[in-house]
């Protein structure tokens, strides 16, 4: 590298600007994954916490946002498609070394995501009691969470925004940004869980709904921070003026790119929300066992979307200047840093995986259900690796419909099946579901994998 190793360090945590079309390929996947890698590492590191404090509230608590997040990871999914065609234009633009454009593009997408986000909070603040009752919450489970999930869907444009932009700064080839926008969000969060939830001084103890409370002020915070430096920052995307304006063509164009990478997420929320239905089925302890496993297993498997979100946005940047090859480079390049650590990250999870469970309960059943998860799904993250590399790579090129099509092949005609099959035919119960999980995402990615290496994707216009 022509720079020292704590200057590159440096320089990707401050934002400096560079040119990502050019130079070194390894220090610029590095310099754009540190940012990214921490952005993602605040994002798992909230899920974690959250459910550090909400724990000791009890079973129903830890239930209530199993249940949630498993519907909110619907919107959760159409904002990291937004996100996919945002970071994919505005990436593209930036490689053209048109900042104007890019900054355009930035404005269309704040406007989609507004737009949407004020519908669905409607939406879901309305009928969140049917939420519940469609996900199979018992009595006690709609006493204690209908405010948590009222206010976390009430605030749809916060996710969405939240995401969104962070997909338009890491396009522009500024993570520092969205770093430190999460930074701020999770961070606050944080700081204010365990105030909301058990009370401090002329705040009361309000349980599972003081999460949603700290949860929704840290992101709205973070969206404020977001804001402010696309309009008055000084980055590569600077939205002035003369370009808040509609522009249908380019929404059009956002659009056709984020419906192809939301359906892609979607699908894949959706399985989880039907093997969330199935793992209903034999009770609290197994849903709060497998939500407190999956919450590890974010925070393992988080910062590796940073190294995936750093690909996109170098094949994004690279077809827009011209250089197929390097953009393929980069995927390739990427994938194989991404497997080395999460290999190391899985062998942790494996062998510390009753450790990692006293920290969440004491419960016998929950414990044994949430070490089983965590083993059971490590062992199928080091295959996915490659995969989530590969997808990310897809969507930074544009090309968000083979990925949508290869989710709904591995998930809805593989994995809800196979882990229906499994937990109830079979009468494996929860063990059943982490079998079909590992098994249907190390599939899609040998697919993607064979896709990718096929080149069609170089060729999308965006």
């Amino acid at each position: 590298m022509q720079d020292s190793t704590l200057t590159v360090i440096l320089d990707a945590i401050k934002g400096k600007e560079r040119d990502y079309t050019t130079g070194n390929l390894n220090q610029a996947l590095f310099i754009l994954a540190i940012p990214m890698v921490i952005e993602m590492f605040m994002e798992s590191l909230f899920a974690l916490v959250d459910i550090f404090f909400v724990s000791q509230v009890g079973v129903d608590a830890v239930t209530t946002i199993g249940l949630t997040e498993a519907i909110l990871t619907l919107i959760y999914s159409v904002a990291i498609g937004c996100s996919s065609g945002a970071t994919a234009l505005v990436a593209r633009r930036i490689g053209e070394k048109n900042p104007e454009a890019a900054s355009f593009t930035a404005f269309q997408a704040l406007m989609v995501g507004v737009i949407f986000g004020i519908v669905t909070g409607i939406l879901g603040f309305i009928f969140a009691e049917d939420i519940l009752r469609f996900m199979g919450a018992s009595p006690e489970v709609l006493k204690t969470g209908l405010n948590f999930v009222r206010i976390m869907f009430g605030s749809n444009v916060v996710i969405l925004l939240l995401f969104l932009l962070n997909g338009v700064f890491r396009g522009s080839g500024d993570p520092a940004i969205a770093m430190r926008t999460l930074l701020i969000a999770n961070g606050l969060n944080i700081i204010l869980d365990p105030i909301f939830i058990f009370g401090l001084g002329p705040i009361p103890a309000m349980g599972v709904t003081g999460a949603a409370i700290a949860t929704t002020m840290g992101r709205s915070i973070g969206v404020l921070y977001q804001l402010y430096n696309l309009f008055w920052g000084k980055g590569a995307i600077q939205i002035k003026r003369k370009m808040m304006k509609i522009d249908l063509g380019i929404i059009k164009r956002l659009l056709e790119v984020s419906i192809s990478g939301a359906i892609q997420f979607i699908i894949a929320s959706a399985s989880w929300i039907f093997l969330m239905r199935i793992i209903s089925r034999f009770g609290s302890e197994s849903v709060a066992g497998y939500t407190i496993g999956i919450r590890v297993i974010i925070f393992a498997l988080l910062p590796s979307w940073g190294l995936a979100n750093a690909a996109a946005t170098l094949v994004g940047q690279n077809l827009g200047a011209k250089q197929p090859d390097r953009a393929e480079t980069s995927a390739w390049r990427a994938g194989y840093f991404n497997t080395i650590f999460l290999l190391g990250v899985s062998v942790v999870c494996i062998v510390f995986a009753p450790f990692f469970m006293t920290f969440f309960t004491d419960l016998p059943q929950v414990t044994k259900i949430g070490i089983m998860t965590l083993r059971i799904l490590s062992i199928g993250n080091v295959m996915y690796s490659f995969g989530m590399v590969i997808s990310q790579a897809f969507n930074g090129a544009g090309d968000t419909r083979t990925p949508m099509i290869v989710n709904f092949i591995c998930f809805w005609l593989i994995e809800i099946p196979l882990a229906y099959f499994l937990a109830i035919t079979m009468d494996l119960e929860v063990l059943g579901i982490c079998i079909a999980v590992p098994a249907s995402e190390s599939l899609l990615a040998v697919v993607l994998i064979v896709i990718f290496r096929k080149g069609k994707w170089k060729e999308i216009a965006v």
